[in-house]
């Protein structure tokens, strides 16, 4: 066995790029086998004193047999080039028998030798030290192969026996173990390998080989014992085996080439480009037995990076720039990446260069580059998303001028902040605002308001300290959340503490300043309320700072406390409640508004949601916003609820009646699902009214995902056991979306209209709501969308696959004596039945 040369640039000696030890070993190996040809040929032989060939014909078949050997070779691929198996076992045998044991490491060394010096010339191009070192390996091993064969035997002339047979067997094994041995110590000092591996590999391929080229050996010494006329048969034969050989050590080599590329291309499966890059640049190592591979990976910024591994396993990478459009080398392949007409990188294999590649190599070159370009090209699409995702969540609870918390984010913050406190635990809120920024923003332009408001938000967050929360409500408001305040025996300690904080931050604000090249001091005025953390939610506490900061505008003063006394809002609130217990007692103050949504594609009627109204005889008409959150926080929330569900019950059997079979929505508090008779009470309600549980969808929003209280999870599971659907409104504006999703089993998922409306303008928001749609399709969800005022908006929706969609673009909130005609209407006029529900088997 023998292997070639990686790597190192040809010269004719090939000294330059040689390893020194790999010198001194070729240079050992060349010294053995010229002492043990030296040395044989002057021990006596005992050739018959008539024999008809003579010693130098017997000598020159020698020469002719070992060369011959050389020639029939096969040769496979490597880490570190080609591996060429020969017939060297039978030419052994055979000469043993042919010519005197001391003549063959000479025979061995300038057959083999001249074999090789052709094969160069012809194809291979070794260098000279190459074609030396193989040479003599050879010849080395033919001499201790000579020792041990003759030590057990005499097999010059001797007619087969078994004896005879296990010595040149013996002789044999010995040659084939030295000649792996040598060619996997070199490839160890050419390439700083372990020669384990190769050796192993060499082994392996030459084994079946081994096998038949002693059963060769020993079946032309007995021809020529029996009748040299024989050996005339052989050579069909040899080459039957020839191809029998070169079938098995290609299938052998295509089977383990197969599976390598199987795991190799597999292991591209990375969420990551430096981990996609650095599979790929492993898996050609070794899929390929390269020398050298470089993937170059073209950025979105039109920077390139190159990942280089060798077969040594080094793996590095820089920057580089555009890969040039040169032709490569013959010893390497290039194969531009790309998906469809987008560049996403380059890979370049170069091989051994006594190994170039072959038809094969190109094929699969260009079949791993292939998977290659839609690994890099997904783990591109993985990273750009990523940022759109970790943008819009930013952008969602962040301010964009200040990189403050916003309104939102402060609510849902705050209120978490509040629940982890104990409920007697005292909090302070500071609800600032910018004195005169009107007349900034009027005098040196929005530009000059807006460094006003990063300068504000800057010393406001030098000022806050650890737990606090701070963030801008909007326009010129920054509120500011103290959870650290004192606990002390003094129950007006909290109020002084907190005023102290409110005063520096009044006095620190006010230090001058330069706005747009202009001189002043930030005068703010600050509202103040403490309160225990159990006995109001962050928007009251927000409400009350919000007086106090007028009553300090009002005062001329910088700072004010909150005073309940000159709080009308909240004695005007107990009125209210005070009027809702009225009004739940008569049937035509709180009256329906229903608003239909509608299949995107057919225009038909996928469901209704009912809105509540207070037709108020005092006040006049009034919203949800006025009035729900009062409710929500009242004891009259029970009553309430069963109200408005006994209501759209009572509208949804009118339909039943008209053939409409239509749901309709319910909108349900948070803290209607703390009651664990209301499954109960929906249940009775269902059957007084005769309405099949998949026709009501009770609406929650996320706010449900932030309480892990257990009654909660049961009372959702008891309601979806009973046929009761559930949706998740204004989906996407809270922290914990797909948290919500894990724990809670849902039918629909409402975009908030925020998104909807800012879609058009907004690449996070068109996101967000691909997003949403593709992960109700992924989940078997309804997806409706929300606040659709536009055409524009409907058709982007449509493109996004979106179903449904609701808003004034197709019907403002209507009474429900005028809901029946428009649900007939679209039915009638729709193109398809109205949009299957899940409980009814769709997907």
């Amino acid at each position: 066995m023998t292997s070639g040369p990686a790597g190192d640039p040809f010269d004719r000696l090939g000294v330059r790029g040689t390893p020194a030890r790999l010198l001194v070993l070729t240079a050992a190996v060349t010294l053995t086998a010229l002492v043990a040809a030296a040395v044989g040929l002057t021990l006596p032989h005992r050739l018959p004193a008539d024999d008809p060939l003579g010693g130098p014909a017997r000598f020159g078949i020698a020469v002719a047999v070992f060369a011959v050997a050389q020639f029939a070779r096969l040769r496979f691929r490597s880490a570190a080039g080609m591996v060429s198996i020969t017939w060297g076992e039978a030419a052994l045998i055979v000469c043993l028998y042919l010519a005197p044991a001391g003549w063959l490491p000479s025979a061995t060394l300038l057959g083999a030798g001249l074999a090789w010096a052709v094969l160069s010339l012809h194809n291979d191009r070794r260098p000279v030290l190459e074609i030396v070192r193989i040479a003599a390996s050879l010849a080395a091993a033919s001499a201790l192969a000579v020792s041990v064969a003759t030590a057990l035997g005499h097999p010059l002339l001797a007619a087969p026996t078994p004896r005879l047979a296990l010595a040149v067997i013996a002789g044999s094994v010995t040659y084939l173990l030295v000649t792996a041995w040598l060619g996997g110590v070199t490839l160890g000092l050419r390439h700083g390998l372990p020669i384990g591996p190769p050796l192993l590999a060499a082994l392996r391929g030459k084994l079946l080989m081994f096998v038949g080229n002693v059963a060769v050996g020993l079946v032309v010494v007995a021809l020529l014992e029996l009748d040299p006329r024989w050996l005339l048969l052989l050579p069909p034969l040899l080459w039957l085996l020839q191809q029998t050989y070169r079938y098995r050590l290609r299938a052998d080599q295509e089977r383990r080439t197969w599976r390598a590329f199987a795991e190799a291309t597999a292991a591209l499966n990375q969420l990551d480009e430096r981990g996609v890059a650095s599979a790929a640049v492993t898996g050609a190592l070794a899929l390929f037995n390269a020398e050298l591979v470089d993937v170059d990976v073209a950025r979105a910024d039109g920077r390139w990076r190159r990942y280089r591994g060798d077969a040594g396993g080094q793996l590095v990478d820089r920057e580089v720039g555009p890969p040039d459009r040169s032709e490569p080398d013959e010893d390497e392949l290039i194969r531009p990446l790309s998906v469809g007409a987008a560049p996403v990188g380059r890979l370049r294999v170069r091989f051994p260069r006594s190994a170039p590649p072959t038809a094969r190599e190109h094929d699969a070159v260009a079949a791993f580059g292939d998977a290659l370009a839609a690994a890099l090209h997904d783990a591109a699409t993985h990273r750009e998303l990523r940022l759109v995702t970790a943008r819009s969540s930013y952008e969602a609870v962040h301010d964009p001028l200040t990189g403050l918390a916003n309104r939102p984010a402060m609510l849902g913050k705050g209120d978490q902040a509040l629940r982890q406190l104990a409920h007697d635990h005292p909090v302070a809120l500071l609800l600032l605002d910018i004195n005169q920024f009107k007349e900034v923003n009027d005098t040196l332009g929005h530009a000059a308001g807006d460094q006003l408001l990063r300068l504000t938000a800057n010393r406001l967050s030098a000022l806050a300290r650890s737990g606090d929360l701070l963030g801008r409500l909007g326009g010129d408001e920054f509120a500011l959340l103290l959870t650290s305040v004192p606990v002390v025996g003094d129950r007006a300690a909290p109020m002084a503490h907190a005023m102290r904080q409110a005063r520096e931050i009044a006095e620190r604000l006010a230090a001058p300043t330069e706005v747009a090249g202009v001189r002043m001091s930030i005068e703010v005025s600050v509202g103040v309320v403490v309160a225990d953390a159990g006995t109001a939610d962050l928007t009251e506490l927000l409400r009350r700072a919000d007086i106090a900061m007028y009553q300090a505008k009002e005062g001329g003063g910088s700072v004010a406390a909150y005073d309940s006394a000159r709080d009308a809002a909240s004695t005007d609130q107990l009125a209210l409640l005070a009027e809702l217990r009225e009004a739940l007692k008569v049937d035509d103050q709180l009256v329906l508004a229903l608003q239909p949504a509608v299949d995107l594609a057919t225009g038909a009627p996928t469901g209704v949601e009912a809105l509540i109204r207070w037709r108020h005889p005092r006040r006049g008409w009034l919203g949800p916003a006025d009035f729900i959150r009062p409710v929500e926080n009242s004891e009259q929330l029970g009553t309430f609820t069963r109200y408005v569900l006994d209501k759209a019950l009572g509208v949804a059997a009118g339909w039943a009646q008209e053939g409409l079979d239509v749901p309709i929505s319910v909108n349900l508090s948070a803290r209607s699902l703390l009651d664990p008779r209301l499954p109960t009470e929906i249940a009775d309600a269902l059957r007084r009214h005769q309405v099949p549980p998949r026709r009501l969808v009770l609406e929650i929003t996320e706010t449900v995902v932030m309480s892990e209280l257990e009654v909660i999870d049961e009372v959702l599971a008891t309601l979806r056991s009973m046929g009761v659907q559930l949706a998740v409104d204004d989906f996407g504006t809270g922290f914990s979306s797909l948290t919500f999703l894990t724990r809670i089993a849902v039918d629909e998922l409402k975009v908030d209209r925020s998104f909807v409306i800012r879609m058009a303008d907004s690449p996070e928001a068109a996101a967000i709501v691909r997003t949403t749609v593709g992960l109700a399709h992924e989940l078997g969800l309804r997806v409706v969308a929300e606040g659709v005022e536009t055409a524009e908006q409907r058709m982007a929706l449509a493109e996004l696959g979106c179903t449904s969609a609701q808003g004034y673009h197709f019907f403002k909130p209507m009474p429900a004596d005028k809901i029946s005609a428009v649900l007939g209407s679209l039915r009638d006029s729709a193109e398809s039945n109205v949009f299957r529900l899940r409980a009814d088997g769709a997907s």
